[in-house]
Parts: C-alpha cells; sequence; structure tokens
C-alpha cells in the first residue's frame, strides 16, 4: 500500500448461494492475516438463493471508522455474469477495477463497458471442474489476488479452510495442494483458487 492511510475498497456482487458474502469475509480474514485492519459485511440481511446480493469488505494500515456502504469502491468483484452491468458499474472508481466471472475476453469487457482496468476469469468452469458445483466465490478471490497486492494467495487459501472449514493451516498453497488428509472438498476449493489466479485474464487500458 504505497499510501499508508489508504483504505482500499472492494465491493462484491452476485446471487444468493454463491458466497458472495463469504467471499468478503475471506478477503477480510485474509488481510487480518498480513497484519491490516479490516472488515467485512453484508449490504442486506441473510441470502436468498437466486436474489442479488451486495457485500463489502474494507482494508487499510489504519482503524476503520465507519462500516457504511460502499458507494464508490476501489474494485468491483462481480460473481454472476448475468447481472445487468447497471447493478454493478455504480459509483467504481475512475481508475477501478472490475473483476469479472465471464468467458469473455477482458479487452473487448473493458471497451463495452468503458472501463480502464478488467480482469475476467471463468470461474464458473472452474468451479465445475474442481467443485462440482457453480459455486465461484473462491476462484473469484484467486482473480483478485493477482492484483491485490496488500494481500497474498497463501493468505487467501488460510482464511478460506477457515471461514469455510474451521482449518488453522500453518503451511502455503503448495503444501496445501500436496496434502492428503483434509479432504477432496477443501482441496476442491484450493485447486479452484489457484487455477483461477493462473488463468486469470488481465487488462489495463
Amino acid at each position: 500500500m504505497s499510501n499508508p492511510q489508504r483504505t482500499i475498497e472492494v465491493r462484491f456482487h452476485g446471487r444468493g448461494g454463491q458466497g458472495a458474502v463469504t467471499a468478503s469475509i475471506i478477503l477480510a480474514e485474509a488481510a487480518a492475516l498480513e497484519g491490516l485492519y479490516s472488515q467485512a459485511f453484508p449490504e442486506f440481511g441473510p441470502e436468498r438463493r437466486g436474489a442479488p446480493v451486495k457485500a463489502y469488505t474494507r482494508i487499510s494500515k489504519e482503524h476503520i471508522k465507519t462500516r457504511a456502504p460502499i458507494l464508490n469502491p476501489d474494485i468491483v468483484v462481480v460473481l454472476d455474469p448475468s447481472l445487468h452491468p447497471s447493478t454493478y458499474m455504480q459509483g467504481l472508481k475512475k481508475d477501478g477495477l472490475l473483476v469479472l466471472n465471464s468467458k469473455k475476453g477482458a479487452k473487448s469487457i473493458a471497451e463495452e463497458l468503458s472501463v480502464g482496468k478488467v480482469m475476467v476469469v471463468d470461474a464458473t468452469g472452474i468451479a465445475l471442474r474442481n467443485l462440482r458445483a457453480p459455486i465461484v466465490n473462491v476462484a473469484m478471490l484467486g482473480a483478485l489476488a493477482r492484483v491485490l497486492e496488500e494481500v497474498s494467495l497463501d493468505s487467501i487459501a488460510k482464511a478460506t479452510l477457515k471461514a469455510i472449514f474451521n482449518i488453522k493451516w500453518e503451511g502455503n498453497i503448495a503444501s496445501l495442494l500436496e496434502a492428503s488428509i483434509i479432504g477432496e472438498a477443501v482441496l476442491g476449493n484450493i485447486r479452484a483458487l489457484n487455477e483461477a489466479y493462473r488463468l486469470t485474464e488481465v487488462y489495463i487500458a
């Protein structure tokens, strides 16, 4: 974080059942593992499967004093490509980053939505391969890790284990992928995280 006063604000958009709220919590947990202050919360109450959901994460080197909804995010993460752009583009900063679950190319999306920074990953395909279910939240965090210098992929992996499976892991993601004692469901999430990190396409105009 080049500016020690800066707070990074991330807004997640998805539908109930895709894990947007859990993704915001995992990211905040990962930031805490890096020694940063963080907070995560949904805009509304419990998710209804299929209904649009928004969730927020703030990350900072300083105490975070606000719990207001994030209206002008630095980063927007879109878990469901069927959501209309008017739903998730609102308020994104001029130099903000869009992270989208899509099979389209990053450049075409950037031109279509007039965004200067776009990251694209087929998170649905990755989730189906590794989890056998279209739960894309962990894959989207893998994509985000490509550019979020403040939070490492290893920390996101550890936070994923803690938030979803209540497992504490001291090693790195490479040791996780080689582990045979933590179960296929756990490994599926870590594989999805790692695969998304590798396959994400980044476009900066």
